[in-house]
């Protein structure tokens, strides 16, 4: 569990929180919305650390009882509302979790605090219970709702709760972070960096994950090569991606990151701005045989490719159409 002083980034968010408890004006629901891992629990969790906390200062001391309790998430006073069912939060989990016992004063603590992940699983009949609640809490609760889409949400429950987005994190702030905390190399953790779009939970997967090493290394083969590969090759290809159970998102993604370098370079003839450093040779030999017009047909054939892909629209048939635009370019 994490401090606010340890968290990269969400400056903005986390100043808010630091004001909070600072002027003691906190408010009873709060909203945190933000990709799967680009940290809502740990800003939750270090706002309710500080709330916790019995030294006076704003910092929690991270030695008191209270401190220890939230630590190893043993703490009477913070509740964690779970689910049963994997696809909904329903009435009863709001009922039983919040509703009836939310009356019930902290045991040791100024505050009771509720956090509830994957809020936007909240049935229509869950977030209704609990806008009874929202509507009147006591003065000692904080319920902190964290989200992938605050859109899911009844507008009456958004005009009673704080909201707070997360904002993707710099490339650099990702890639000094795989650097020194995971021991990445330099190269590397650029690459992850860049295919993680600042979302420093999606940078750690992709560096830990085996799965997206075969994306990349599958990739790589196929663009490196694909000038020279007829339709047979294609289609096989094609089928070894659908066989491999791939993430074709990811693959699209590696896919746009190659061309833009292929473009970068292309303009600007600087290294330094490439994702794929260690591939200077390939790429700087698309960029020579490649026009502008190619070039931008290519990202959009794949951008097309992703539409596509998302309407449910033949797999094979839409990586066939994208290859060959890349293959003619």
């Amino acid at each position: 569990m994490l401090t606010f002083q340890d968290i990269i980034g969400q400056q903005a968010i986390k100043a808010h929180f630091e004001n909070a408890i600072s002027s003691g004006k906190i408010s009873h629901a709060y909203i945190l919305s933000g990709e799967e891992g680009m940290g809502k629990m740990a800003l939750a969790e270090a706002f309710a650390l500080s709330l916790l906390c019995e030294s006076p200062s704003q910092v929690p001391c991270l030695k008191c009882h209270s401190c220890k309790q939230v630590l190893s998430h043993n703490h009477p006073d913070l509740i964690y509302v779970t689910h049963e069912k994997p696809a909904s939060i329903g009435v009863d989990d709001i009922r039983y979790q919040i509703n009836d016992t939310i009356g019930i004063r902290p045991y040791s603590s100024k505050y009771k605090i509720y956090i509830v992940d994957e809020a936007e699983k909240m049935t229509q009949q869950a977030q209704n219970a609990l806008l009874k609640t929202i509507e009147e809490p006591p003065s000692y609760a904080v319920i902190l709702l964290l989200t992938t889409n605050q859109e899911m949400f009844l507008p009456t429950i958004l005009s009673r709760c704080i909201q707070l987005k997360l904002k993707p994190l710099k490339d650099s702030e990702v890639k000094d972070f795989l650097i020194k905390e995971k021991n990445i190399p330099e190269d590397k953790a650029e690459i992850y960096g860049a295919f993680a779009r600042g979302n420093l939970g999606k940078a750690v997967h992709l560096a830990e994950s085996e799965e997206f090493q075969i994306v990349y290394q599958t990739m790589l083969a196929l663009l490196k090569h694909l000038r020279g590969m007829d339709i047979a090759e294609l289609m096989e290809t094609i089928r070894k991606l659908k066989d491999d159970h791939l993430d074709l998102d990811e693959c699209l993604d590696f896919m746009q990151l190659w061309y833009r370098d292929v473009l970068m370079f292309k303009v600007t003839k600087d290294i330094n701005l490439m994702i794929f450093k260690e591939e200077y040779a390939s790429i700087n030999d698309m960029s020579k045989n490649s026009s502008y017009q190619g070039l931008e047909a290519i990202l959009e054939a794949i951008d097309k490719a992703r539409v596509r892909l998302k309407a449910n629209v033949n797999m094979e048939l839409v990586m066939e159409l994208m290859l060959l635009v890349m293959k003619e370019n």
